[in-house]
């Protein structure tokens, strides 16, 4: 393992001659994808989410000369565990993380997107905790994280990782209700993965404990810092004892992370996996970038889902209308399409994660909030259907394929008005893309690049819908919070009865006297007596009582004659 040290502060100032900075290579990925559901104490283990997913599995190569996790003094139930799943070698992030965190000392791990950082603090996480915990008892490890999606992630694999330790892992997150989160704090947990809002919201209300944390990650900090969650976390950490060990990780360092590092990491050490090029793209990514026109990238897009050997699709938008009229566009070509975004429930958005998952849909239209953080297995392409805001921006999105080692596709889209936004993008990472070609749904050389049969059309041959489709997948009731949603009509109970009645008379209303209608100009004349004798006392109709009823009927019965309208 390759070091550089160097007697200068992560954070920017002097630092003493223990305190190290290490880089290495990049020689793998993230191990961690979706991870298994371990068996593992399930009756206080609170079921987040029915979703299906891959185990914990390494799916890329590893170099042969990297350390073993055994070697590095893992506990050997963590080491057994990851062995089932044929892990045996760490990546480069882990090989520098290891060393440092196992004996408990704060550190600022600094990688790209999709480089094993799960494991990287997972590990040492699960060894510095007291395992099987008490019944009851609060939480001993806390990670925050940026997004729901990664919360779900980090969660299973520490499961998986912690399966023979029999670790009680709780994933916390907004847009699910709070009853069985709190109630599965009440059982007991035994490290619990969040998102800021809900933790500091169960923190306020004092259903979460965090008085026995020992071991305090923050998972993607730059992500967390430009969605606003800053001041959440700076109240979080606030309640968290100082006599713990904190490990911070990012894809980048602006400053507010240096200043976040500064107040509450100790003496903490800095290791970057990959020198200096924290902005870089994964080299095993194929990037691909179009001059098209707006009209016609739907059809370019058509295109590109019937490429050959093509597996799953991540489309990025920048906004949420775009991913769901694009969705519902796909959708009504034939695709198997499923929209992720901020306008959905959580019950929507964790359905179309499944079907992702598992197969019954192959194209998933994510916003950039949906960036970071998925880890998905199978995922060929990664297509930017609108330019990305900037750099960062461009490289957590493609960082979606191209994972732990793997090869992939990055297509992105330049619209003409982003051509001086994709311009800065393209000098910022050193890209040979400063021209994009213009492309049509037509253009050959579309085709050949990706590898498209001639054939392809911008709907999908009813002989090649083999896909099951979002509809296929249940929608789970997870007791969303947060926006009110009227029911279905279809849901009500009355639905049967409402069916059975009469439909209401939408007409100009007509006035009646006595049931019988009247015209505004007619004269007013007292009913019969033997038409009021032969009229039933309850005739079925509610009668509206005109102005003057009580007073006609007073003169008739004295005999006086009754005034007329007009």
């Amino acid at each position: 393992m390759s070091a550089q040290a160097q007697n200068t502060d992560p954070t920017g100032g002097e630092r003493p001659d223990d305190d190290t900075q290490r880089s290495a290579d990049p020689s793998g990925g993230d191990h961690a994808a979706s991870a298994a559901e371990a068996e593992h104490r399930t009756d206080l283990v609170p079921d987040d989410a029915a979703e299906p997913f891959e185990p914990l599995a390494a799916r890329a190569p590893v170099v042969e000369t990297a350390p073993r996790f055994a070697d590095l003094g893992v506990h050997p139930k963590i080491v057994e565990a990851l062995e089932q799943v044929g892990i045996t070698r760490t990546f480069a992030i882990q090989e520098l993380t290891l060393p440092l965190a196992l004996p408990g000392s704060d550190l600022i791990g600094q990688a790209r997107t999709g480089t094993g950082k799960t494991l990287g603090f997972g590990v040492p996480l699960l060894q510095r905790i007291t395992l099987p915990g008490e019944p009851g008892a609060s939480p001993q490890a806390l990670v925050v994280v940026p997004t729901r999606e990664l919360c779900v992630q980090v969660t299973r694999d520490l499961q998986s990782a912690g399966s023979l330790l029999r670790v009680r892992c709780l994933s916390i997150y907004g847009g699910r209700a709070y009853e069985p989160q709190i109630e599965a704090l009440r059982r007991g947990v035994d490290v619990v993965v969040g998102t800021p809002g809900r933790l500091l919201d169960l923190v306020q209300q004092r259903h979460l404990l965090l008085g026995g944390v020992s071991v305090l990650v923050l998972d993607e900090a730059d992500e967390m810092l430009d969605l606003g969650f800053l001041p959440d976390i700076e109240r979080i950490l606030a309640t968290v004892p100082t006599a713990r060990q904190t490990m911070l990780f990012s894809a980048t360092m602006p400053a507010p992370i240096v200043g976040l590092a500064r107040q509450f990491l100790h003496q903490p050490t800095h290791v970057r996996a990959h020198g200096n090029d924290e902005g870089s793209t994964v080299p095993e990514t194929r990037q691909l970038v179009y001059r098209a026109h707006a009209m016609d990238k739907i059809e370019i897009l058509a295109r590109i889902l019937q490429a050959r050997d093509r597996e799953l699709i991540l489309v990025f938008c920048r906004t949420k209308r775009t991913a769901a009229r694009l969705a519902e566009d796909l959708a009504e070509r034939g695709f198997a399409a499923a929209a992720v975004h901020g306008d959905l429930g959580q019950g929507a958005r964790e359905q179309a994660m499944r079907a992702f998952r598992s197969g019954k849909v192959d194209v998933l239209i994510a916003t950039d909030v949906a960036a970071r953080g998925l880890d998905i297995t199978g995922v060929s392409h990664v297509v930017n259907y609108q330019c990305p805001e900037d750099e960062k921006v461009y490289v957590h999105r493609i960082g979606r394929t191209g994972r732990a080692g793997g090869d992939g596709i990055a297509v992105t889209f330049v619209d003409w008005d982003d051509i001086p936004r994709w311009q800065h993008i393209s000098t910022a990472l050193g890209l040979a893309f400063d021209h994009p070609a213009e492309t049509y749904s037509t253009s050959p050389h579309l085709y050949a690049d990706l590898d498209i049969p001639e054939s392809a059309k911008g709907t999908l041959p009813r002989s090649a819908r083999t896909r099951a489709g979002l509809d296929a997948e249940q929608l789970e009731d997870v007791g969303e919070t947060g926006r009110s949603r009227r029911p279905h009509p279809a849901a009500s109970p009355d639905s049967e009865s409402a069916e059975r009645r009469p439909r209401r008379n939408r007409g100009p209303r007509r006035r009646s006297r006595s049931g019988e209608p009247i015209e505004r100009t007619e004269t007013v004349s007292a009913p019969a007596d033997d038409d009021r004798a032969g009229r039933p006392a309850d005739s079925g109709g509610r009668h509206r009582r005109g102005r003057g009823h009580g007073r006609r009927a007073a003169g008739e019965r004295a005999g006086q004659p009754t005034a007329t309208e007009g």
